[in-house]
């Protein structure tokens, strides 16, 4: 019986081990067939490696958790030499056991709900247990965050790192051109589609409601579907309606495209900031993220010149008739999409956040971007021969993913489930933002962004408004008055300008082929005079009397002449729309590009500073400390009583805060774990444009009528937020969750 038994068993033995070789041959076959594809972002050929078993094939000599490869295998790896030349085989087509042997296996508990006899039982107690299961999540998170920091560390940083610092740059200089675009063409086109002052007014802030829509929607979906893929989309809208909006004639029109095109824009900020500290190690994340926010100083710096550049160049426009116009601002409007659109090319050239990868299940995608980053910046610093040791990363459980409604369900309704399963994700995170975790997190932060930006947003516009009404009230001080004058036979056919003509009588005069400039004709009549070629700047009529006149080829409507009498007068070929004339406001457009381009490169100085800093003093004493100095600088605004005067004020008020946003940027990246990053930033975002919008209509309110409100409202915004600033956490040194 023994003998018997015996031989039993070692049949059975040598019948498993012929299944384990026929398995591990068929394994094999396979990855020979694998090997022809090619990797999406290294471009390179990988074989599947599968382990049979466990106990046949245990790992060796792993270090924290086993996500690196064994001091046997490192050293092998290292007498090949370069990861890329060790997927080499032997005569007997065997694999070397210290080289390549394909995407290694992720270290995860996915198998714990899927796969295996008592897998389904344990997976159906886990999802009915949604605490447990949240729990398990939060523990990978957290075994992933200091896994991941380790893997960067090895990973260096260079030439990878400034390559994606130029490509997200661009996404940050295009929202940075987006603000300024309107300011810069609203003189130019509040004439090209005669608005009035309530469209003027809506035209401003269209591209903040736009803006504050985008913020909120992409940082929402970049948590969901990834951060490359929804930057990409946001600049494709932003680039599309942009390119509409050069082109379109109406007002309606116009800012239809100029809110899309914002809400488009909006996705940059919370997107960039989070995909790139996303590649960065503990000790450079502070630095870099600061010196990234300078693109933005270098879109408003874009957009002034190519202003400067452009718009005062009427003889660039065309016409199509009266029907279709295209001027010259319409020309800049077109570059200023050109960031944008370069943004998008570049970025096809990315990869995908690993940590993204990493923390939705797919550990393949993440190893093998972590390789690319590795391979790239060693071979960039000299040193080809170094091997990517990390051979198994940390991915999360994943208990939300899209369901399966199987392929007979119509594509309509599998897209609306689809849209509808993606939407209760982003809603759970947006709730996640404020449970119980980071709740208090949350109100703090959104005190902070709201105070900040109301003071800023309302303060940067303020600061332009204030100097046009000086220079209005200068002008103002030059008007020549003439009362009851007579003038009979005389022809006029030179420029007129900031005069006011007060009971005038004229006969039989000749306006020929002039401009007229701030003019003002009050209780005067006008008999027998003849107007031709006539064009006309903020010039009225009020209560003055036309006989026998006759009005050949002029601008001067009926809205022009305000409460005035027409007899046996006549209109011919009069010059329908509102004409431009560039030379007319040339001053005026000057002092905007310029104060702009001041405005934007004084904060030079404060980039420099928080991004040296930034690591050295923490984020805390950055923000904080850049928000009194700020709130202590608005009470110099009392002596702005000159242009030259208010010009250095902005200079410096924007020079100052500018390291209190750097610090507010990073400390927001860091405070929130990664799958709620960019949700709780877009969040955060939208809020600050929607206080960008209340600040700005408040504080335009007061222009011309005192100046002790909005230096009020704005000293005390910024006490509060750097006071609410202190009960942060401090972020420095700590690893990115």
């Amino acid at each position: 019986m023994e003998d018997g038994y015996q031989n039993r068993t070692a049949f059975i033995k040598g019948a498993k081990d012929i299944a384990k070789e026929v398995k591990r041959q068929a394994s094999k076959k396979v990855g020979r067939s694998v090997d022809r594809m090619s990797d999406e972002y290294s471009k390179r050929s990988y074989s599947r490696f599968e382990e049979d078993d466990d106990d046949d094939y245990p790992m060796q000599g792993s270090q924290d958790g086993g996500y690196y490869r064994s001091d046997s295998q490192a050293a092998n790896d290292d007498e090949g030499g370069h990861s890329d030349s060790t997927e080499g085989h032997d005569e007997d087509d065997e694999i070397y056991e210290g080289e390549y042997q394909g995407i290694p296996r992720a270290d995860s508990g996915k198998g714990d709900l899927a796969g295996g006899p008592g897998s389904i039982t344990a997976g159906a107690q886990q999802f009915k247990d949604v605490g447990a299961s949240e729990a398990a999540r939060r523990k990978d998170q957290e075994e992933l965050a200091q896994q991941y920091e380790t893997i960067l560390q090895e990973c260096g940083h260079g030439k990878f790192q400034w390559s994606l610092y130029f490509v997200l740059g661009l996404a940050l200089m295009a929202d940075g051109v987006e603000i300024f675009v309107v300011g810069f063409v609203l003189p130019s086109a509040e004439k090209d589609m005669c608005l009035s002052e309530p469209s003027k007014s809506m035209l401003g802030l269209i591209v903040y409601f736009g803006m504050m829509v985008g913020a909120f929607l992409w940082g929402a979906m970049a948590d969901r579907i990834g951060r490359r893929q929804s930057l990409i989309i946001s600049l494709s809208i932003n680039s599309i309606f942009s390119f509409f909006s050069s082109f379109v004639q109406g007002y309606s029109t116009f800012l239809f495209c100029r809110l899309l095109s914002g809400v488009g824009i909006g996705g940059s900020i919370p997107i960039v900031f989070s995909y790139y500290s996303e590649f960065l190690s503990q000790e450079k994340r502070g630095e870099h993220l600061s010196w990234l926010c300078m693109f933005w100083m270098i879109g408003g710096i874009y957009a002034s010149a190519m202003a400067w550049a452009i718009i005062p160049h009427y003889g660039w426009s065309f016409q199509m008739g009266s029907a279709y116009q295209f001027h010259s601002w319409r020309v800049f409007v077109l570059v200023c999409a050109f960031p944008s659109v370069a943004a998008i090319a570049a970025l096809n050239a990315m990869p995908e956040s690993p940590r993204f990868y990493l923390e939705n299940g797919k550990h393949d995608e993440g190893w093998m971007i972590l390789k690319q980053v590795h391979d790239t910046n060693m071979r960039a610093k000299g040193h080809p021969e170094r091997v990517f040791t990390v051979t198994t990363i940390k991915t999360v459980k994943q208990v939300d993913e899209l369901v399966d409604i199987g392929t007979d369900t119509p594509v309509w309704q599998r897209y609306r489930l689809k849209i509808m399963s993606l939407s209760q994700q982003i809603r759970n995170n947006i709730l996640a933002c404020f449970s119980p975790e980071y709740k208090r997190t949350t109100f703090m932060l959104m005190a902070v962004w709201f105070s900040m930006s109301f003071s800023y947003y309302g303060l940067t516009v303020w600061f332009p408004d204030m100097i046009k009404y000086i220079q209005k009230q200068e002008y103002e001080s030059r008007t020549k008055t003439f009362t009851k004058e007579r003038v009979e036979h005389v022809t006029f056919n030179f420029t007129l300008e900031n005069q006011v003509h007060l009971d005038g009588y004229y006969f039989n005069d000749k306006f020929l082929s002039l401009k007229m400039k701030s003019m003002v004709f009050e209780d005067s009549v006008f008999e027998e005079c003849y107007f031709e070629d006539v064009t006309s700047t903020h010039t009225f009529f009020r209560n003055c009397t036309f006989i026998a006149s006759l009005f050949y080829n002029t601008d001067l409507f009926k809205y022009r002449l305000i409460n005035s009498k027409l007899i046996n007068s006549t209109f011919l070929h009069n010059k329908e729309g509102c004409m431009l004339d560039f030379s007319d406001d040339f001053n005026n457009a000057y002092m905007i590009y310029f104060v702009n381009f001041l405005g934007t490169l004084a904060v030079l100085p404060g980039n420099i500073v928080s991004a040296l800093l930034m690591d050295k003093i923490g984020r805390l004493r950055m923000l904080a400390g850049s928000s009194i100095i700020s709130c202590v600088s608005c009470f110099f605004l009392m002596f702005g009583n000159s242009e030259s005067g208010m010009i250095a004020l902005l200079c410096l008020f924007g020079g100052i805060s500018i390291a209190s946003w750097n610090a507010l940027d990073v400390i927001t990246v860091e405070l929130y774990p990664s799958d709620k990053r960019t949700t709780a930033f877009g969040f955060l975002n939208a809020l600050c444009k929607l206080a960008a919008v209340l600040g700005i209509s408040i504080f335009q309110s007061f222009v011309g009528i005192t100046k002790a409100v909005p230096i009020l409202f704005a000293g005390g915004a910024l006490a509060a937020g750097s006071f609410l600033a202190t009960k942060l956490p401090e972020t420095r040194g700590q690893v990115l969750q």
